[in-house]
């Protein structure tokens, strides 16, 4: 049976029968419409929570910080008696610092709330710079309000990117297991297994590198579990990830309550690694310390970043990672195994998030003690989130936690009006904000969590 010229085609005319409405120039005549329906079906919902949560925060700032703010001088030490030259501290008056800061935070939520009403996307840019407004504004308020109006803002920096490294190490397991499609809740675990068996392995061997090894193992062990019982036997990632955070958890508290505190000096005593400074370049002011003088795992912190950002948008093992992760349906008739790729995939991750916890025994605490780990692994987790699925995103978002932690500590010595039970809970309030109002469109891999069986 033949198709005459009179049969209907979709998005064509029919013949000898005039289209109504208008067309753009040199647009076909009957085509227009069906553009216009296809717009209307994929236009995005205008969402206002990035916008409005910026704009409740420039207001609530410009109060506190600029019209409450303390009439003091907030002095901020950029340089350190063993610094190759000396810079001049910063001095800045607390109540005109709020105010100007206040002002810059306000016009650029005002510019985001413009944004939006263009139907347009917030720049991540925008966001990145407002915090970092933030922050500058709510330093000047603390430190002007404090009985000491002076801290050494070069250490400040220093124990920010020291308290995130483990941060960093489980943010990038976390990445490593979502692009690839699996949902990894137990980093908490896995930093957890890899503190305890760097302190006991480095005791026993006496030493730290053969306890780094150890604890790269460890990870790689719990995520193995993870992998086997989300892949193979299909069970909920979420739900093996709290089990196995529970179980790390009671066993490493069993071993360390019947072991470890048995005999501290031949279970307990791990050997230490020491920061290592790079000459010359470890005594420039504000940035030798933060990238110069760091310890063997500080060191592999910026290298695991660059390589696993290199390697998921550079290579080719990246892209076949991002398709298991977004569609494992074409990725496995292109001839990529996905359960093997996903499986492989989480075993590292928990072998990067294993290293990120022997940070507490071999660098951070010379001991092993229950729940060193103290909920991190959930806050890797929202860094990854707040870092939209990228290892330099996650990176940035962990050195935001650890600055939030590390600033706690310090208000508290330097006496601050702030309730110290503010403070204590600070580096969390920044978690749930972050995750909750600052993450925009973000969108995880399309297939996170969701378990692919070959048909």
């Amino acid at each position: 049976m033949s198709t005459t010229a009179t049969s209907p085609v979709p998005g064509k005319p029919q013949a000898g029968k005039p289209q109504s409405g208008k067309t753009q120039p040199g647009t076909p005549p009957g085509t227009q419409p069906v553009k216009e329906h296809t717009q209307a079906v994929t236009a995005k919902p205008v969402t206002w929570k990035l916008p409005v949560t910026l704009a409740v925060v420039a207001v609530v700032a410009s109060v506190f910080f600029g019209l409450l703010g303390p009439h003091q001088i907030a002095k901020f030490g950029i340089s350190t008696g063993s610094d190759f030259f000396q810079l001049p501290a910063i001095e800045v008056p607390a109540v005109s610092g709020g105010i100007v800061l206040s002002v810059l935070m306000l016009a650029l939520a005002g510019y985001a709330v413009f944004l939006k009403t263009r139907n347009r996307i917030t720049p991540g840019w925008l966001t990145v710079v407002f915090i970092v407004l933030f922050v500058a504004a709510f330093l000047i308020w603390v430190v002007g309000g404090a009985r000491s109006t002076s801290i050494s803002l070069a250490g400040l920096i220093a124990g920010s990117v020291t308290l995130a490294v483990p941060l960093v190490f489980g943010s990038l397991s976390g990445v490593l297991c979502e692009r690839v499609g699996v949902v990894n809740i137990a980093i908490e675990g896995q930093l957890l297994g890899g503190a305890f068996t760097a302190a006991i392995v480095a005791t026993l061997t006496h030493n730290a590198f053969i306890g780094l090894l150890a604890a790269a193992m460890a990870g790689a062990l719990v995520s193995m579990v993870l992998a086997l019982f989300s892949i193979k036997y299909l069970v909920n990632q979420i739900i093996v990830g709290v089990v196995l955070n529970v179980l790390v958890s009671g066993l490493t508290g069993f071993l360390f309550s019947t072991v470890m505190q048995a005999d501290k000096t031949k279970f307990n005593s791990p050997a230490h690694l020491d920061p290592i400074p790079i000459p010359l370049l470890a005594d420039i002011p504000l940035i030798g310390p933060i990238l110069f003088k760091q310890s063997l795992i500080g060191y592999l912190m910026y290298i695991a970043v660059i390589v696993v950002w290199v390697g998921l948008f550079k290579t080719r093992w990246g892209l076949r990672v991002r398709a298991v992760g977004e569609h494992p349906q074409a990725a496995d008739t292109m001839g990529i195994k996905v359960n093997a790729t996903r499986f492989w995939n989480v075993t590292l991750g928990g072998a990067i998030a294993g290293i990120g916890g022997s940070f507490f025994t071999l660098v951070a605490i010379d001991s092993f003690t229950k729940e060193i780990s103290g909920g991190r692994g959930f806050i890797a987790l929202a860094a990854l989130i707040f870092g939209r699925w990228n290892p330099i995103g996650a990176f940035f978002a962990a050195l935001l936690f650890g600055f939030a932690d590390n600033l706690q500590s310090i208000v508290t010595i330097i006496g601050t009006p702030v309730p110290s039970q503010f403070m204590a809970m600070l580096p969390y309030l920044v978690t749930v904000l972050a995750v909750a109002g600052l993450v925009g469109r973000s969108r995880p891999p399309a297939a996170s969590g969701i378990p692919y069986v070959k048909g």
